[in-house]
């Protein structure tokens, strides 16, 4: 621990204060770190994480608001896009035959980790896909401008995101990383497997027993994390994740928004009128989930496992993708080998 303290002070130290992100706005002045809420901040996680004030100020100072980020953060694809259409987003076949790639470039770790925490290789594999699309785009912006100006300019989730600046701080010395020049997402989301600060340091995996996690550029400590997550939020080992409906001519059920949680059962829905094509007990609990189609309304239905895959994104739609190209993948990796045609011989 003492390492990653001095290297972080280091690094503080050596940095001048003058260094911004690539993609900052040229003329975006620095968060003034006289403001009661940063301030506050900073005697905070110095006060408990075992940091000086001028150490966290030190980085703080070097952060860069990020105006685009919270122009991005208001209108994210999932809550605009009809589901027809993000589904076109991600069930590809570029993305389909890079994901069959990745299967068989790094089929031996799929299995350990598949075996280990009981999670299906097509759901790891899928979430890589819908993430990072295999972790070819982790993100271009600089995690800790990303991080500031949520927690500091974007009042609806201030609190979260504070914790998750303060979960930064804490990975970049653990970790050894330069906080300075780690990039990810808009949101601040790290890695192939696209993990928040405080996930990365929960659930991230050191597969290969060298002494650090590696969401970057390490497959088996990728590949472990994303099956490690699933398994500590509950993944039950060969039960269903969606089935489809058929509805009767006049249902009468109402549909909540897009909620993830399991708020009714098979049963509570054939009440309804919504059929479900899944030989399940009729007390399963499920949750109907609109899935639009081009030519009109459509329903869905989901399952615990379902359910877990929304604990990494509490999004629908983000699930039934990355189910859906679960599926595809399973299908191309377990197709039957084409058997070639006798040659006949010429006369």
């Amino acid at each position: 621990m003492k390492l990653g303290r001095s290297l972080l002070l280091a690094t503080l130290l050596a940095m001048p204060a003058a260094a911004l992100a690539a993609d900052s706005p040229p003329d975006a002045p620095p968060f003034d770190l006289h403001r009661p809420e940063i301030a506050s901040f900073v005697s905070e996680v110095a006060h408990h994480e075992g940091l000086t004030r001028r150490e966290v100020r030190r980085l703080l100072k070097q952060a860069q608001p990020q105006p685009k980020v919270i122009d991005i953060m208001t209108r994210p694809i999932e809550k605009i896009a009809p589901w027809w259409q993000y589904r076109e987003r991600f069930i590809t076949p570029e993305r389909i035959a890079d994901g069959v790639q990745f299967w068989n470039e790094h089929r031996t770790a799929l299995e350990k980790s598949a075996a280990q925490y009981q999670v299906p290789p097509e759901y790891i594999v899928a979430i890589l896909g819908v993430e990072t699309h295999y972790g070819r785009n982790t993100g271009t912006f600089r995690a800790i401008d990303a991080l500031a100006t949520l927690a500091f300019d974007y009042p609806p989730r201030e609190k979260y995101f504070r914790e998750e600046l303060a979960q930064f701080i804490l990975l970049s010395r653990e970790n050894r990383l330069n906080p300075l020049e780690v990039r990810g997402s808009y949101a601040g989301a790290l890695g192939a497997p696209q993990f928040m600060p405080s996930q990365y340091r929960r659930y991230a995996v050191d597969a290969d027993s060298d002494r650090r996690a590696d969401l970057w550029n390490d497959w088996d400590d990728i590949i472990a994390s994303v099956a490690n997550y699933l398994h500590e939020h509950g993944w039950t080992p060969g039960a269903p994740v969606l089935a489809e409906t058929h509805l009767d001519p006049d249902p009468t059920f109402q549909l909540e928004g897009h909620g993830v949680e399991l708020n009714a059962t098979l049963d509570s829905l054939g009440a309804h009128g919504v059929k479900v094509d899944a030989q399940l007990p009729r007390e399963t609990p499920a949750v109907l989930i609109s899935a639009e189609q081009r030519d009109g309304p459509a329903y869905r239905v989901g399952f615990h496992n379902f359910y877990v895959i929304t604990r990494y994104n509490a999004s629908a739609r983000y699930a039934m993708a990355v189910h859906d190209l679960a599926q595809e993948l399973h299908e191309r990796m377990h197709a039957a080998p084409s058997v070639p045609l006798p040659s006949v011989p010429t006369p």
